[in-house]
């Protein structure tokens, strides 16, 4: 069997070939020239500090780390362009543990950004077909909310995928969207037991805009490979699964007040070589209420839960969900029910900032099997935007609640500075 780099490399070399048959005539060498002349360069730099007090770990993790990333997005030849990015992590300063897989440093939370050099995407782009768009090789997908399929842009080494993804606007309402992917570059960089996840994957999208909204439906079929070398909980086969679901999403201006809501239903089942058997629903209720600077958010999301395995989402842009504190990333078992509302504040033109904005969020959590109380969460979060400049302060606050809440989950506080330019 060839690997995924001898495979992207044919596609590569047959896209290629298809796109420009002649490429030795001298016109074809002027319209590859012309790509390379518009290409357009890729630069982000994001400089993070994170410190994680968590009980009843005996040390506390403080971590200072640099991201860069480096590349190009060549202009379009044969209706094709060729997109290459390289990504550079490097830890400056601190004391953490990066990966929850590895027995070491236990005495340390974990943060999540380990050193690493990789190529982060590489890929080509084809629009050769009226109204489609064809995506071959490492690339970065987001559907919906990311509440199923995301990129995880918060951590330092985003989420990537080995893919051929093919999008389809039939009309200027329906958008059909289908992707194929045999390895999942995680978060965690290749040198880790859990950063990359390797089998077959489906993810398939059907989006159409009303006029009150955009409906879509969704298919999400996984079937992760055995992976050595790490706890069986984070065995990527216990969560291979198909699931079917629905989401409704839109807004509405009512007088000065503009609502905003959404809603998901989705249903999983083992599938493929996954140990267990369950099926388990999941369902999201959000609405939110803007008023010129000032917004209010009330939502509840619930995943389910048969006291073996909970409803699990592993390719989500997680962060966005259940807290910044990360509590939830697995599951529970018992699943989870939680309820949130949110304040926001966004203002424009402040001084010399182009955007300033404030968030504040209050979440409790409970089982969604047995109601037990799983403690609650505030989170605050300060963003400035300067040009090209973005400036983070961010914290998650996380109490469990004595007597009450599973010894699992510990009282966590996580605070954050950054500054990120992106080109």
């Amino acid at each position: 069997m060839r690997s995924w780099g001898q495979r992207s490399g044919l596609g590569v070399g047959m896209a290629l070939a298809m796109a420009a048959p002649g490429l030795t005539h001298a016109g074809d060498l002027g319209v590859l020239g012309g790509a390379l002349s518009e290409s357009k360069p890729i630069f982000d730099a994001r400089l993070r500090y994170e410190d994680v007090d968590q009980t009843p770990l005996a040390e506390e993790a403080d971590a200072e780390t640099l991201r860069l990333r480096l590349g190009f997005e060549t202009g379009k030849a044969w209706n094709t362009t060729f997109l290459a990015e390289g990504e550079v992590i490097t830890e400056l300063a601190g004391h953490y543990r990066d990966d929850a897989a590895r027995a070491r440093d236990l005495s340390y939370p974990v943060v999540p950004d380990p050193e690493s050099e990789e190529i982060n995407r590489l890929q080509l782009v084809n629009t050769s077909l009226p109204g489609t768009t064809m995506t071959l090789g490492r690339q970065r997908i987001n559907l919906d909310d990311q509440r199923f399929v995301g990129a995880v842009a918060w951590r330092q080494n985003e989420q990537t995928f080995d893919a051929v993804r093919i999008v389809n606007k039939p009309t200027s309402a329906l958008t059909l969207d289908a992707t194929y992917l045999n390895q999942v570059n995680r978060i965690f960089g290749r040198e880790s037991p859990q950063g990359r996840y390797h089998g077959d994957g489906v993810l398939a999208n059907a989006a159409y805009q009303f006029g009150f909204g955009k409906l879509s439906a969704f298919g999400y079929w996984l079937d992760f490979d055995h992976l050595n070398g790490v706890p069986a909980a984070l065995d990527p086969m216990r969560v291979s699964s198909e699931t079917f679901g629905t989401r409704l999403a839109g807004e509405r201006p009512l007088s000065k007040l503009k609502m905003a809501y959404a809603a998901t239903f989705a249903r999983q089942s083992d599938y493929g070589s996954n140990p267990l058997s369950f099926d388990l629903d999941y369902y999201s209720v959000e609405l939110t209420g803007t008023y010129r600077q000032y917004s209010l958010t009330l939502g509840q999301e619930v995943m389910e839960g048969n006291g073996t395995v909970g409803f699990s989402t592993p390719l989500a842009t997680m962060h966005k969900f259940h807290g910044w504190a990360d509590k939830f990333l697995t599951t529970p078992a018992n699943g989870i029910d939680d309820k949130y509302v949110s304040v926001g504040y966004l203002a424009k033109g402040v001084a010399m900032l182009d955007t300033l904005s404030a968030t504040v969020v209050y979440r409790d959590f409970e089982s969604e099997r047995l109601s037990q109380d799983l403690g609650d969460e505030v989170d605050l979060q300060l963003q400035a935007k300067y040009r090209r400049f973005v400036g983070l302060l961010k914290v998650a606050l996380y109490e469990a609640h004595e007597g009450q809440t599973p010894a699992a989950y510990q009282d966590t506080t996580k605070f954050w500075a950054q500054l990120e330019y992106v080109w």
